[in-house]
């Protein structure tokens, strides 16, 4: 249980980074460890066969397509999680991993 649980998320900033509740005595901290964190590395794969959906793009991930996948197991198109890494340095589907 986080000091934000106890006190309500009301007294807590959102990190803009990592979506997390954080007291406003910690945000900077906070921040710049968000902000020094690298982001993810990924093994680069073509697609065998269809493999579901990228919940970046939301268009099928088919046979043939370049993807991206993240240490989590989850896959992504390279270009959507490309994308996402230059704002985010999280996987999309485990962010507070």
């Amino acid at each position: 249980m986080t000091a934000c649980d106890v006190n309500g998320p009301e007294t807590c900033i959102k990190c803009p980074v990592c979506s997390k509740f954080v007291l406003p005595d910690d945000i900077e901290c906070h921040l710049v460890m968000c902000l020094t964190r690298p982001r993810l590395s990924y093994n680069e794969d073509v697609l065998s066969d269809a493999k579901g959906e990228c919940v970046i793009c939301l268009e099928e991930l088919s046979a043939g397509d370049t993807i991206a996948r993240l240490p989590c197991l989850c896959i992504y198109h390279k270009g959507c999680i490309d994308q996402w890494f230059e704002v985010n340095r999280s996987c999309p589907e485990h962010p507070g991993d």
